[in-house]
């Protein structure tokens, strides 16, 4: 046994020191998880075993404490034994580690959710040609924030939001030129581009959109002045709208059944109302289902920062925004634009039939000392002076809008960095790169962090770093108009997609502020999210994380920071259309939100003064952010999404299915079906969790199945029992259509409401119909129970109740 022991303290005096990951519990309101902490052992110290931090001894033999007289007479007997004492002490050794290690691996799974999402153990391999050894996390995070830090981001920003960059202008054909220069001086493995001919819609120049009112004989008299006559919405129907004006606060739903319900007429009516809270589509689109003619949309000075230290936007500014409800080109919905002639004329259903136009502060105040009837609720009243809002109707209106479509060509571009071990997965990051003005906020902050981190992970390659994944970086066209440039290249390629993106982060609206966080996710993100949150500095909190900033200021974030993807975000299209789990993060006001976004005061300058001077510091945390979320994305052995989030999802709103409980009952029905799909997903989940930690993660293969398996949950999500071509957003939990869980809620409200005062598109008159609630129920049902399926495994290893 000495000479046993000593070979093994010689072989741990000769191990090279190295930096090594194990985890500790955490006390305090996280209690129960496991952490994982750096720690670097000293030359001679014991190596733990994988990750495992015991210590690991051999039986002692009598005879070697020292000192200690040989009491035994028949010595020369021992000494003939020893070789099999030594092979029995190996023995015993062996056996002691293996145990220890089956225990400790199965004592894990309890803590499954916490590892799986800030496992941070994993090894980091340099390229083949790389003689520099092994890379950690903290290694390659080190060198991220280095090499991040030698760029002009600043430079890149305030340069791009001096260039005229409309889509299909020459300015952007332009900027085009120099990006595509830009990513070709890197080193990347591939650069190229993608040009789609897409339907857009501008202002007719000979024709410039007018509002005029009527005379007492209807007929169109005096022109109200558009201060601001290249604000236009795009995808408005063109023509006249002629009707009586009504003040409708931000155009929600809630907000005409209010309306109605005081008696105020819609039906061919002007609607006045207010930007923000909802996107213009959305406005529009409600306006239509209840009978008006038309929409007015203007900027309210109360939904902006009243700080006489910050700037504000000009009463006499109007707000740009289209208004089709969707994403991509709506003239070819479902298929890519790349040769329009070769497709059937056929408009998407997201489509407004009645006209819409936006007007300045300024003409909106001439329209309101008009308005008579009740008056407004408090909630409802604005900033603009005079006397109280009122409801209306007031004098009638002659919208005129002659908006026309062109066929326009836009350009994506793409740099790429191959994965070294699977190539095949695609982690994504874009940003939008055009804009109607300045687009400061919109798409230049974007468009210079996308640059910055390109630079910055290329300089990672030159020094010998590889990911696992690919990384693939992407400046679209066409954002302005609905994510036109985004959708059409899904759409392109959505058979690829589904199968081979992980993730997409999205750049777009990253900096409007920096005193709040929101990050608007996929629930598999979450997570995520949280920990790389936890290793970033607040640019404006010394001494504080983002993480720290979040939570001092909202102590439930996950409630108040995490937002569904909205359909306005560039990132919907990814997990609502294509089913790639993605997330596009915000930095915001305490006060009101940005004033500029959308406008032609949206400009470098403006922006700088609303962040008093912080900028840079911000624009760099986003970058921080979004490359340390890449570096895990690519290259995490397994990927790092939460898949047990979407049973929680299910959890919350069966809250809300339950008040139906007795209705249901009473008609015979039941929400049983739901309970059982999502009760078979929380045991698919554990069941995979249990098996990715009782296996060896250095099992390439092994891995690769994990993955594979988890990075489509997104995808298991999108209702295979419904037409894309007639419901794109196939998402149950985010798309559009019967198919989905809100729709069902929807639904289920007519059980109790009077139909008459609900909009006509969701009650379509008729009030609750049985046959479309079970229909409801089994797309919904299947499609959760279908992502269970696939979350198990093969289909000899499904085991499920239902």
């Amino acid at each position: 046994m000495e000479r046993l022991r000593g070979l093994l303290q010689r072989a741990q005096q000769l191990s090279p020191q190295r930096s090594q990951t194990i985890y500790k519990r955490v006390e305090g309101p996280h209690q129960g998880r496991l952490e994982e902490e750096e720690e670097d052992r000293e030359e001679g110290a014991q190596l733990p075993v994988h990750f495992c931090p015991m210590e690991l001894r051999g039986p002692e033999s009598p005879g070697s404490r020292a000192g200690l007289p040989n009491l035994i007479p028949w010595a020369a007997a021992g000494r003939r034994a020893a070789p099999y004492l030594v092979l029995t002490a190996l023995l015993i050794f062996t056996g002691a580690f293996l145990l220890g290690y089956v225990a400790f691996r199965r004592s894990c799974q309890a803590c499954g959710d916490s590892l799986l999402v800030v496992s941070e153990d994993g090894n980091y391999e340099l390229g083949l040609d790389s003689h520099q050894g092994t890379l950690y996390w903290s290694d390659l995070q080190a060198m991220f924030l280095r090499l991040l830090g030698e760029g002009r981001l600043e430079d890149t920003i305030r340069e791009t939001s001096l260039r005229q960059r409309v889509a299909g202008s020459p300015g952007m054909a332009a900027l085009a030129q120099d990006v595509v220069a830009a990513l070709s001086c890197q080193k990347l493995d591939h650069v190229w581009t993608d040009t789609h001919y897409v339907g857009l819609q501008f202002p007719d120049r000979a024709h410039p959109n007018t509002l005029r009112w009527l005379d007492e004989t209807g007929r169109a008299g005096e022109q109200l002045p558009l201060e601001d006559p290249d604000a236009y919405c795009p995808y408005s129907a063109t023509g006249n709208a002629t009707g009586k004006l009504v003040y409708a606060h931000y155009g929600r739903p809630e907000d005409l059944q209010g309306l109605r319900a005081r008696g105020v007429e819609l039906t061919d009516s002007l609607l006045l109302v207010r930007v923000g809270v909802t996107s213009f589509a959305q406005k529009v689109a409600s306006a239509q289902d209840f009978g008006a003619k038309g929409v007015l949309i203007y900027p309210d000075p109360a939904d902006f920062s009243q700080d006489p230290h910050k700037p504000s936007l000009s009463s006499h500014r109007a707000v740009y925004g289209h208004v089709h409800l969707g994403t991509g080109d709506p003239y070819t919905p479902g298929f890519p634009s790349f040769n329009q002639t070769q497709f059937p004329p056929v408009a998407s259903s997201g489509l407004p039939s009645i006209p819409a136009q936006p007007i300045s502060a300024d003409i909106a105040f001439r329209l309101l000392r008009k308005l008579k009837g009740p008056v407004a609720p408090q909630e409802w009243q604005g900033r603009l002076p005079g006397s109280p809002y009122r409801l209306g109707p007031g004098p009638g209106l002659h919208l005129e809008v002659n908006n026309h479509r062109t066929s326009t060509p836009i350009s994506n571009i793409f740099g790429c960095i191959e994965g070294l071990a699977e190539p095949d997965h695609y982690v994504v990051i874009g940003a939008q790169r055009d804009a109607w003005g300045p687009g400061a906020a919109k798409s230049a902050v974007g468009t210079g962090i996308l640059l910055e981190l390109v630079r910055t992970f290329s300089s990672m390659v030159s020094k010998g770093f590889r990911p696992r994944r690919s990384l693939l970086f992407i400046s679209w066209d066409g954002g302005d108009f609905g994510s036109v440039g985004s959708t059409e290249w899904l759409e392109g390629y959505l058979s690829v997609l589904h199968l081979k993106a992980v993730a997409y982060v999205s750049l777009d609206n990253a900096v409007l502020g920096d005193d709040k966080f929101h990050a608007k996710t996929s629930p598999l993100l979450i997570s995520l999210i949280e920990n790389i949150l936890k290793q970033v500095d607040s640019p404006n909190h010394s001494g504080q994380t983002l993480y720290e900033q979040v939570v001092f200021t909202n102590p439930s974030w996950d409630a108040e920071v995490i937002r569904p993807l909205p359909m306005d975000s560039s990132a919907y299209s990814f997990t609502a259309f294509a089913g790639v789990p993605a997330v596009e993060f915000s930095f915001l006001e305490d006060d009101p939100a940005y004033p500029f976004l959308h406008t032609k005061e949206d400009t470098y300058e403006n922006l700088h003064k609303m962040l008093q001077g912080r900028l840079p510091a911000v624009a760099q945390a986003v970058a921080q952010l979004a490359g340390q979320l890449l570096i895990r994305l690519s290259h995490d052995h397994l990927l790092p999404f939460d898949f047990g989030r979407y049973g929680d999802v299910v959890l919350r709103h069966i809250g809300s299915l339950n008040e139906f409980s007795g209705d249901l009952k009473a008609r015979g029905l039941t929400l049983q079906w739901v309970y059982s799909a999502r009760g078979d997903y929380i045991r698919a989940a554990e069941k995979l969790r249990k098996e990715i930690y009782s296996s060896e993660e250095r099992d390439e293969r092994l891995m690769r199945m994990y993955n594979v398996r988890i990075m489509r949950v997104e995808y298991y999500l999108l209702s295979q029992y419904v037409s894309p071509a007639d419901f794109p957003f196939r998402h149950i939990f985010l798309g559009h259509g019967d198919h989905t869980l809100g729709a069902l809620l929807d639904h289920l409200q007519l059980l109790r409401s009077n139909s008459s005062g609900a909009s006509p598109k969701l009650s379509q008159d008729l009030g609750f119909q049985e046959s479309r609630f079970r229909r409801q129920l089994a797309l919904l049902t299947w499609t959760l129970q279908g992502a269970a399926n696939a979350l198990g495994g093969d289909v000899w290893n499904i085991d499920n109740n239902f």
